[in-house]
């Protein structure tokens, strides 16, 4: 696809690559609550999807999602301005390439908040930029007493979401890491740990690392007689 960058540039000092962090849960588990807080206190980009559902009380068009017609979604789809769109419990979600690419042309690293379906495309497309994160909840009563407690579906919908997270139960080896949220604070401090860490990997760091092999080389060669 010729939408699609990598964080590398043609000019310029080296940075460190940008990261495309994927989270993503059975609906209930806390994905959404644990993205904001690592949004809160880190500095990256908060993807903010585009979907077909109706806003829930207090959500914010363009900040909680892009809240777009069913018309309009199958445009950009027809336009190719999605890096990853699904049908998640009957409603449309998708990713706009143009946020990704931002991301990356700019080397800041981008929160993802979203299925599976859509975390395996991210991977698909951008492999070694891509660090996927799975949130489970600590049993299934766990996860069916959060959707009742949030008081914003009715049975049908709530039946319906206990079913889909078998599905989505399903695809947990499609991920880098598995997080329990048993505990909101403790789960966030492994998911945490986790991004951290991710940053410091090698290959997105390389550039700086050669770029300093470079220096010293120069330096060696300037000092020799």
């Amino acid at each position: 696809m010729s939408e699609l960058l990598s964080s590398h540039t043609e000019s310029g000092p080296p940075r460190r690559q940008g990261l495309l962090f994927v989270i993503s849960s059975p609906s209930g588990a806390g994905k959404t609550t644990l993205a904001r807080r690592l949004a809160g206190e880190f500095d990256l980009r908060f993807s903010v999807s585009y979907t077909t559902r109706t806003p829930r009380k207090g959500e914010v068009d363009g900040k909680d999602y892009h809240f777009v017609s069913r018309e309009r979604f199958a445009e950009m789809i027809a336009a190719h301005e999605f890096a990853e769109h699904a049908v998640v419990h009957g409603n449309q979600y998708g990713t706009a390439i143009a946020t990704v690419n931002a991301s990356l042309a700019d080397g800041v690293d981008c929160l993802f908040d979203i299925d599976y379906q859509g975390g395996r495309q991210i991977r698909r497309l951008w492999p070694e930029q891509s660090v996927l994160c799975f949130i489970l909840p600590p049993s299934m009563e766990e996860l069916e007493r959060r959707l009742r407690r949030r008081a914003t579906d009715s049975q049908d919908v709530i039946e319906r979401r206990l079913a889909m997270a078998h599905e989505e139960l399903t695809h947990y080896d499609e991920y880098d890491y598995l997080v329990v949220n048993d505990n909101l604070d403790q789960a966030y401090a492994r998911l945490r740990a986790i991004y951290v860490a991710a940053g410091c990997v090698r290959v997105r760091n390389e550039a700086v690392a050669q770029k300093l092999l470079d220096e010293s080389a120069a330096r060696r060669t300037a000092a020799k007689p």
